[in-house]
């Protein structure tokens, strides 16, 4: 039987938690990585043959991937879950989490349908490597294109985005401390004449109290920078909370056919070298949505969508494929999760401001020297 390594695992789980959020493609690395490396890689990778254990291996790393997405975004799926029941226990659907629960729903059903009846033949036809390369580059072109040409409606939505949230930001001020609020009380200097602590009427600088009187001072000022940070990280939370809640209420309008035809167009993501949340970001800012709002979108319709691609594949885990390999399976899958949460959390403030013109050209470089390499050199 095929062996898979715990070098291998490890490897493969970190590129597939990192490329599944960036907009780069997970499944075209997943293909190009083990065909560029070579040897034992490329047998023991090899995503487009039946039996290959690797399959089982993807599925714990989409597994793995899903609940960190959940992990992270836990209080919107409460907020949305919750929406979703409301909406069916009334009969309604009118308020923002009720319309962005269907949204979700209806805009996954197109990819979910053709990902049961084609997903193996999209793997065995498009899985190759060199087809891998050339879809990259696609992807490349297609992220160009998006940031370059989105609609003025979109630019509009970045310009409206980033008013509301440095009102946000004003409205609590830096650290969390609103503005106008006196800060962290000073001590007022001594008055005119009066020697202050630690000083003798002459000037002179009063002798330093022992070392055991110092310790209760000591442990004041830690305990006091340990309340500054938390307090500090407290206020980035509830940042990043009210952030997502104003972006929820602008998705919430943006209306079910768009939803629809953003989600769609995860099909293309069966390709191997075409991101899922790529061509979902550029779909939802050529339809108006703001960089951030279409990022954030991309994000919540990818959850269900991996967890889904995972849960419908553990008989592979479970059976056959598995056996001999769970130990590096778990391995892979915990640095896959690992390196998922990170990039969330990354990626949710760099699309605040930046574009996607980086993964553009890293997707367009990286796609034609694997091109390069795999046709004419290797």
């Amino acid at each position: 039987m095929t062996h898979l390594t715990y070098l291998e695992a490890a490897v493969v789980g970190l590129i597939q938690g990192v490329s599944e959020l960036f907009p780069v493609s997970s499944l075209g690395h997943n293909v190009l990585i083990p065909a560029l490396i070579g040897g034992s890689w490329a047998s023991d990778l090899n995503v487009s043959k039946a039996n290959s254990p690797y399959l089982a291996f993807i599925v714990g790393m989409h597994v793995a991937t899903a609940i960190a997405l959940l992990i992270y975004f836990w209080r919107d799926w409460i907020r949305i879950i919750g929406g979703f029941f409301s909406s069916i226990r009334h009969r309604e659907v009118q308020t923002r989490d009720q319309r962005l629960a269907w949204m979700i729903i209806l805009a996954t059903i197109p990819v979910g349908l053709v990902g049961l009846v084609a997903e193996h033949a999209f793997r065995v036809l498009f899985g190759k490597p060199i087809l891998a390369g050339v879809f990259l580059i696609v992807n490349g072109v297609i992220l160009y294109c998006g940031e370059k040409f989105r609609p003025r409606a979109s630019v509009q939505a970045d310009r409206e985005v980033a008013a509301q949230r440095a009102g946000t930001l004003t409205a609590t001020g830096p650290g969390g401390v609103p503005p106008g609020a006196a800060p962290a009380a000073a001590h007022p200097g001594p008055a005119p004449g009066v020697p202050g602590p630690g000083q003798l009427e002459d000037g002179q600088q009063a002798p330093r109290p022992q070392a055991m009187g110092d310790e209760p001072v000591g442990r004041q000022a830690v305990g006091q920078q340990a309340a500054a940070h938390a307090g500090g990280h407290h206020a980035v939370r509830e940042e990043e909370i009210s952030l997502a809640v104003a972006s929820d209420e602008r998705l919430a309008r943006m209306g079910f056919t768009v939803a629809v035809v953003i989600g769609a167009s995860q099909i293309l993501a069966l390709l191997a070298g075409i991101s899922r949340d790529g061509v979902t970001m550029v779909t939802g800012m050529a339809r108006g949505l703001s960089r951030q709002d279409a990022a954030r979108f991309a994000f919540l319709l990818a959850t269900p969508v991996i967890l889904a691609a995972g849960v419908l594949k553990v008989p592979d885990l479970a059976g056959p494929l598995g056996n001999g390999i769970r130990g590096q399976i778990l391995f892979g899958s915990v640095l896959s999760g690992l390196g998922a949460y990170v990039s969330v959390r990354f990626l949710v403030r760099y699309f605040q401001t930046r574009t996607l013109y980086p993964f553009a050209l890293y997707c367009f470089v990286f796609g034609l020297l694997s091109v390069i390499y795999l046709g004419v050199i290797k």
